[in-house]
């Protein structure tokens, strides 16, 4: 196997399909946007999807109601449940480690 490739601005192929399905993308347009065919994005994210730990090896994470209420219209346009939502949105701040950039909350970093 080899090295994973930049691509999009994300550290892989992979890290880009996931981010560009969490943005409601299907895999047409994830293959057109990575440049790739529709069966290697289908492919990438299956993969991706066995890497991650089966139902039985999560935690529960308790979330506000006015929280999930607000993010329920994008899991709408999405087809999938608010807690399936929140599922995709966490992996892909924690795939793509920007966790910090998104609370921008003034923590000082190491240089």
């Amino acid at each position: 196997m080899g090295a994973a490739k930049p691509c999009l601005g994300y550290p892989s192929r992979t890290a880009a399909a996931l981010a560009l399905q969490a943005k409601g993308f299907g895999y047409k347009e994830i293959a057109r946007q990575i440049g790739i065919n529709d069966s290697a994005a289908s492919a990438l994210l299956s993969s991706a999807k066995r890497k991650r730990p089966s139902i039985e090896h999560q935690r529960t994470v308790c979330v506000d109601a006015d929280v999930l209420d607000a993010l329920r219209p994008a899991a709408t346009r999405r087809g999938i449940s608010v807690n399936k939502l929140c599922r995709r949105l966490i992996g892909c701040i924690a795939d793509d480690d920007i966790a910090d950039a998104i609370l921008d909350d003034g923590l000082e970093l190491p240089a």
